[in-house]
């Protein structure tokens, strides 16, 4: 590497990565003070950091910087001040420090420290790799000021998003447990990251990283790596139907009944359940899978094939990231199964024995929340009411997903008839509307799911809820046609 602008030769304190050695250019400051030849110029020693610029694109700029003196229960140590005599001398030391090695000491506070890497994805490339890359730029300056890491923890959000840039996905996650809350708003503000922000930012909400000692760092790679699992080519199920979902289950949580109630655990589960799903779905449903012979179908034996696969994924990303690495082994395989569970419940093909069961525990009086059997049984409940509360949703969020659903079933049946397979019965375009989907499928999945529901949360949302779900079914019914019509175009435009 050539020595540039009287700055020292820096090795990289780890492996390069392959994508690092397609970039034009990078320094990466290391932790070991014997490089400077003296003492650490304003405490560099304690600093990691990285600046590169990328190959495709000169005029990227990625910084990435990580102050380990903020560790702290997070994995991360944080320098004990003695005195505030001590402190104050300290900070006359450094800025002395600073004056000396004017070269060295580029102050990165006021920076954007990026946590991704920022380029172009170039159009019709489908999940490449300069897709998945493709991400807007996030500030890791406010985590590493923020609250979390005081003497005094208040639940204040460490956001990982910029405060100029989009300050208004900030202010709409003020309203985050609001039924009305327009995801694809938030998708559109949040710049493509709904799932990571959102999630990140109900984890901060709950006090969830400090109580469970989570890595930050770890936890947002975490939700990065789950939010490029989904399929952003599927018009239904993909990230921004993980994070509707997820919203939809934290005003559940919300609710007396549960939150009450509920551990802990019980919301970290819950919390990572919503997110991950509908992990890697391929865009078509089980019945497809099972017709053309799919690995899947015989990896799971034709028995809740996608969400067997949901799950897998689930616990693979979380090994992967080393999320619950510090947990107990006996603690991670214990969550790693309830999480399973939960997403198990989502098979569709369920439907009715889930619903039977609930029915009648709830005529029985059986279900009491301070037991931990019931309560999981109430999450798996409350996370099949999140998967398909669209059609209780305000009417112009309805009709969205609908539209989105429906063209999703219309291109299986397009694949169907492509490889001279029987169409399946909702995803013939020739003989099937979004109206007439829709109207039995809240008919007879939704309407009954969602009774039962008001019966054991007979509470405000529960009465608005079903409120949407009769008007837009109405809706569905009796408005003409051209006032059905509809596309995401307008959303996102």
């Amino acid at each position: 590497m050539e020595v540039c602008y009287q700055l020292p030769v820096l090795p990289l304190d780890r492996p390069v990565p392959k994508h690092v050695l397609g970039r034009r250019g990078a320094i990466c400051l290391t932790s070991s003070q014997v490089l400077f030849g003296g003492p650490a110029p304003r405490q560099l020693s304690k600093r990691r950091g990285a600046i590169s610029y990328d190959s495709s694109d000169q005029t990227a700029l990625f910084i990435r910087m990580l102050d380990v003196r903020l560790r702290s229960q997070t994995g991360y140590t944080l320098e004990r001040q003695v005195s505030a005599e001590k402190s104050e001398k300290k900070v006359r030391h450094e800025s002395t420090q600073r004056r000396q090695h004017a070269h060295f000491c580029t102050d990165f506070r006021p920076l954007l420290w990026c946590f991704g890497v920022v380029c172009a994805a170039r159009r019709g490339t489908v999940r490449s790799e300069a897709a998945q890359l493709g991400r807007s730029v996030r500030s890791f300056q406010s985590n590493l000021h923020s609250p979390h890491y005081s003497k005094h923890h208040t639940q204040a959000t460490h956001h990982m998003l910029d405060q100029k840039y989009i300050g208004q996905a900030k202010c709409m996650l003020q309203k985050v447990g609001s039924w009305n809350f327009d995801i694809f708003l938030f998708e559109r503000l949040s710049n493509g990251n709904s799932l990571v922000d959102l999630t990140f930012h109900l984890f901060s909400e709950y006090g969830l990283i400090k109580l469970f000692r989570l890595d930050l760092l770890k936890l947002r790679r975490f939700l990065v790596i789950v939010q490029e699992a989904y399929h952003s080519e599927n018009p239904y199920h993909n990230a921004l139907h993980a994070a509707d979902v997820t919203q939809a289950m934290y005003c559940y949580l919300q609710e007396p009944q549960l939150s009450e109630s509920l551990t802990s655990c019980d919301i970290l589960l819950g919390l990572l359940a919503a997110a991950t799903h509908d992990l890697d779905h391929p865009g078509v449903n089980q019945t497809f899978l099972i017709n053309t012979n799919h690995y899947l179908a015989s990896l799971y034996q034709n028995t809740s094939v996608l969400e067997n696969h949901h799950w897998k994924s689930a616990v693979s990303l979380l090994r992967e990231s080393g999320l619950l690495s510090h947990f107990p082994s006996e603690d991670r395989q214990c969550l790693e199964t309830r999480l399973g569970s939960l997403i198990l419940a989502t098979d569709i093909s369920r439907q009715n024995e889930y619903l039977s069961e609930f029915r009648t525990r709830l005529d029985r009086a059986e279900l009491h929340m301070n037991n931990s059997q019931d309560r999981h049984f109430i999450l798996q409940m409350a996370l099949k009411c999140a998967d398909i509360c669209n059609p209780c949703r305000p009417w112009h969020l309805c009709k969205l997903w609908s539209h989105k659903v429906t063209e999703e079933f219309f291109n299986q049946g397009d694949i169907e008839r492509r490889l001279n397979l029987d169409v399946s019965i909702l995803c013939d375009r020739n003989s099937n509307s979004v109206a007439k989907i829709q109207i039995g499928f809240i008919s007879f999945v939704v309407e009954p799911l969602f009774v039962e529901w008001a019966r054991f949360s007979d509470t405000p949302l529960s009465h608005v809820m079903l409120g949407h779900m009769t008007s837009n079914k109405f809706n569905w019914t009796h408005l003409p046609q051209k006032d059905l019509r509809g596309t995401t175009q307008s959303t996102f435009s």
